[in-house]
């Protein structure tokens, strides 16, 4: 088994106290240290920002042109933190409770609870930073739910959360920069670890604007690249989002925890044709307010609002009426495919269901036409104040999806369907989030740690700035304190050439294919495969099947794929090559820890394993444990299991009930 380094006692001991103390490094040892950051979104931005304010020398990754280009951008609906800020019964063990309940009990609670611990002090954080929080008019911070919790805790700033946070730690980290204790280095895509005597030392990163390789060397590499979703062709990520960073690291030593483990979100519009490259996600916050329904009648084609209220069915609400239309995503996403399936779905591809917010603009109309003392309002009058506030509340998303569909949502329910959005698997780390590669460290979504099966909304954010403010600064520590009297490894060590070399040899031997197919057909075929057999319902047969046919595509791809330019210059398809490259192994090693995981649990829902109503049916007597796959050779890992134990919470069925 291995060490998942879960504290000993009481979890409501603070976290640092784990095993005695954590080890530390005096400052003035701490200027000698070198530690490279990859990757610089909320995980990367606040880790590098944190570490070099710790006086650490720190070197930070990122392949875009600038850290405010991180994927973190994009996330809208805000950050989960155990404030009790509505007295709604809210704590820190609620928070950790719902979280490992939401993951299907397939996380740890050692780790869940740190994080349910240390949330409260992200939004101190954030506040002193400056990010504008959504206030209510006494000043307080407002909150708003999310699925799969009864109280209030998600923190936001309109529609843009994630964004205003990435601000926030941009601002820390360029601080740093200023300050020269942190050193930028954008348009930098790492391709390769390198270890020496069983420790990460270094990395090969290619500069994507003149295409030469070159090295860089560590005390210590902190991968903070974040999720693997695209593996999928269609996702909500933005497409510039890949495996690549983790996936070195994998084949380098390093195991991959629970990659089967993939979120569906529910509320995303839905694909409208071939021509499109990614989705759009609509915010979870949505659902606060909204309401999802589809018809009472199969294959209904009347308009939205030609359908009258005792027509529609509020089949979140029906199914599960103590949390509604705030059940988990996975929930949410199967319930609505399931209604789609049956023949209930709308729109012209029939693969949508509506989410209204007429009853929310009546009753916040009301409550505003109350304020203003405005006696027996008319329709009109309660439906401008409702839609006003409304728009304070949710403009930015409103406006996306006029933008994107041409329809009003003020006026007509918004179409959704789900969509993959963010992966709870990731390589395997120990509770200190380092990976089983000494000195190797990996931080938010490039880490399995703290979903389990499922992430509850909100928690991303809340997750990766948990883990680069909070966790590393204080566990890196314990490894660095026995590295302080050894120099750094110089980049001319045989390690480096090595790796370098590898690097350029695969590199040449892309260019070198000159077939007839573009790297992007390759990836629409990739993602066609995951989707329809490894999506979000999975069975052995479609599992069997998929793994036989990425096989055959990737020796098509080694053998036909056509990267046009040169390799020392900008060059964006040979980026893109090497990423769809480590992608289509990556689909190989899901649809096998798919294969083997004989339950449903979470995000992952085998058709095989679910009970009389539809709902996920784990097999706790065989499944309880962390799969953590160790890469042998192409085509070949070996599955190696850290078994999950519950001392705080009893696994039992999850019911939103």
């Amino acid at each position: 088994m291995l060490d998942s380094k879960i504290p000993e006692g009481p979890l409501n001991e603070k976290w640092t106290n784990y095993k005695g103390h954590c080890k530390l490094v005096n400052p003035a040892n701490k200027r000698r240290m070198e530690i490279i950051v990859v990757g610089t979104g909320l995980a990367g931005a606040s880790a590098a920002a944190s570490l070099g304010e710790l006086g650490y020398n720190v070197k930070a990754f990122c392949f875009q042109d600038s850290p405010r280009r991180a994927h973190s951008i994009a996330a809208q609906g805000g950050i989960n933190a155990a404030k009790n800020y509505q007295n709604d019964g809210d704590s820190v063990y609620r928070l950790f409770y719902d979280t490992i309940k939401g993951g299907d009990y397939r996380s740890r609670e050692g780790n869940v609870h740190r994080l349910a611990e240390v949330s409260v002090n992200i939004i101190d954080q954030c506040v002193a930073q400056g990010v504008p929080f959504a206030r209510e008019y006494s000043g307080l911070l407002s909150n708003r739910s999310f699925g799969g919790t009864q109280v209030q805790r998600t923190f936001y700033a309109a529609g843009q959360t994630g964004q205003q946070l990435l601000i926030g730690a941009y601002q820390a980290l360029e601080r740093q920069a200023a300050l020269g204790n942190v050193k930028m280095y954008s348009r930098h895509e790492m391709l390769d670890i390198v270890n020496i005597d069983g420790k990460c030392r270094g990395i090969i990163v290619r500069n994507l604007v003149s295409g030469k390789l070159e090295r860089y060397s560590g005390h210590a590499v902190v991968l903070c690249t974040g999720g693997y979703g695209n593996v999928f062709y269609l996702s909500t990520n933005a497409m510039g989002c890949n495996v690549t960073a983790i996936w070195k690291a994998h084949k380098q030593g390093a195991y991959f925890g629970n990659p089967c483990f993939t979120q569906i979100h529910p509320t995303c519009i839905p694909v409208t044709g071939d021509h499109q490259s990614k989705l759009t996600l609509m915010s979870e916050s949505l659902r606060n307010d909204g309401r999802i329904w589809v018809p009472q009648k199969q294959g209904d084609t009347r308009k939205a609002n030609e359908i009258p209220e005792e027509e529609r069915d509020y089949y979140l609400e029906r199914r599960y009426p103590a949390f509604g239309n705030l059940v988990p995503r996975d929930v949410a996403s199967r319930a609505a495919k399931e209604r789609c399936d049956a023949g209930y779905g709308v729109g012209t591809s029939k693969q949508a269901v509506y989410l209204d917010y007429a009853d929310a603009i009546s009753r916040y109309g009301k409550i505003e036409c109350g304020k203003l003392q405005i006696e027996n309002p008319t329709a009109e009058e309660i439906r401008h104040h409702g839609i006003e506030v409304v728009k304070e509340k949710y403009g930015n998303l409103f406006d996306m999806y006029e933008k994107i569909t041409g329809e009003n949502p003020y006026q007509v329910p918004m179409r959704i369907y789900p969509a993959v959005h963010y992966t709870m698997g990731g390589l395997w780390v120990d509770y200190e989030l380092m990976s089983n590669v000494k000195g190797l460290y990996v931080l938010g979504e490039a880490n399995f740690s703290d979903h389990g099966a499922n992430r509850l909304g909100a928690s991303a954010l809340m997750q990766g700035l948990a883990d680069g403010y909070f966790v590393i600064p204080y566990t890196i520590g314990n490894y660095l304190a026995d590295e302080i009297r050894n120099a750094i490894v110089s980049t001319t060590h045989e390690a480096f050439n090595e790796s370098e070399k590898k690097v350029s040899d695969r590199i040449n031997q892309l260019m070198n294919i000159k077939g007839s197919q573009s790297v992007e057909s390759f990836h629409k075929r990739l993602g066609k495969i995951m989707w329809e057999k490894c999506g979000m319902a999975r069975n052995a047969q479609g599992l069997q099947e998929a793994i036989t046919e990425i096989k055959g595509l990737k020796e098509e791809f080694w053998r036909d794929v056509r990267i046009p330019g040169e390799i020392n210059e900008l060059n964006p398809e040979l980026d893109k090559a090497q990423r769809v490259a480590d992608f289509i192994e990556l689909g190989e090693l899901i649809c096998i820890d798919a294969l083997n995981r004989n339950e449903s649990a979470g995000g992952h829902f085998r058709e095989e394993y679910q009970t009389p109503d539809g709902e996920a049916l784990r097999q706790d007597d065989q499944y309880m444990y962390v799969a953590a796959w160790e890469y042998k050779s192409d085509h070949e890992w070996e599955l190696h299991k850290e078994e999950l134990k519950y001392e705080e919470v009893k696994p039992s069925q999850r019911s939103y009930k």
